[in-house]
């Protein structure tokens, strides 16, 4: 069984930092594109990074220049750095995973539980 687990979010004033991080367990031989996604209350869920499996990056232009997404294939794990942190990053940040690939079997797409990240002003 597949799970995807983040940690790392919290409290933080405007302008600090948090580093969260993506763990998938289960037995996976390998997964694809990988992303953090947030969702703040009453809206809608947006992408903020995504990061492929050979390391090409794209961000949403609200965070371009404050947030850094990385991974480590040897450890299938995700992490987003985010500096200069704003109230408007406010929200539950999920972890999201595309073609994970295990021994005979393949998921098209799994969800980790989201993490709150909660900047005050």
């Amino acid at each position: 069984q597949v799970q995807l687990v983040e940690s790392g979010g919290g409290l933080v004033q405007a302008g600090g930092s948090l580093r969260l991080s993506c763990a998938a367990s289960g037995s996976i031989f390998s997964i694809g594109t990988m992303g953090w996604y947030r969702q703040a209350p009453g809206s809608q869920r947006e992408l903020v990074a995504e990061i492929t499996s050979g390391g090409s990056s794209h961000y949403a232009d609200s965070v371009k220049g404050r947030f850094t997404i990385s991974r480590d294939n040897a450890k299938n794990t995700m992490y987003l750095q985010m500096n200069s942190l704003k109230p408007e990053d406010t929200a539950v940040y999920y972890c999201n995973a595309l073609n994970l690939y295990g021994g005979g079997w393949r998921i098209n797409a799994a969800w980790g539980q989201g993490t709150q990240v909660t900047v005050s002003s």
